[in-house]
């Protein structure tokens, strides 16, 4: 069997994704995003086995939890928060992430986060020393979609 290596051109760049933000029925395009990273963390149960010294884990559901960081230089999440303390009316949204690399060979992943909920965000800031200014965002989400996956690597099936 040869020895099968990925290619250097199938590293995907880190910087060509685009990301899309849904709240309500408008669309953001999130040029100003810097970084996200998105997590799916299965929760689990042990169970106890009869004949074992040890116990089982079982999948018993998921938790979805993400973070970012964008430019400082929109207001619309701080006016969700905004509108959160005077409402009381919480509002989630959609992130759409895709990462296309046109010298890579994979081809291209879209994915959607499904009703994202910010855990608070920043209302005001400032630094005098600073070269520009960035702001950090938790969320959680309830769902996601895979619309498309990267192809398989060459040499990777055998």
């Amino acid at each position: 069997m040869a020895n099968a290596i990925m290619n250097a051109q199938d590293a995907i760049s880190a910087s060509l994704a685009e990301c899309y933000v849904t709240i309500g029925t408008q669309v953001y395009n999130f040029m100003q995003a810097i970084n996200l990273e998105a997590k799916m963390e299965k929760t689990k149960s042990e169970v106890p086995i009869l004949g074992r010294t040890g116990k089982g884990n079982k999948t018993t559901g998921w938790k979805g939890t993400g973070s970012a960081t964008f430019h400082y230089n929109t207001s619309i999440f701080r006016s969700l928060l905004y509108d959160y303390k005077n409402s009381g009316k919480d509002m989630y949204f959609d992130i759409q992430i895709i990462n296309s690399d046109p010298t890579s060979t994979i081809g291209t992943q879209e994915i959607i986060l499904k009703g994202c909920n910010m855990d608070g965000g920043i209302l005001a800031k400032f630094d005098a020393d600073g070269e520009y200014l960035e702001e950090d965002m938790d969320f959680t989400f309830e769902d996601w979609e895979m619309k498309k996956g990267f192809d398989v690597i060459k040499g990777m099936r055998m």
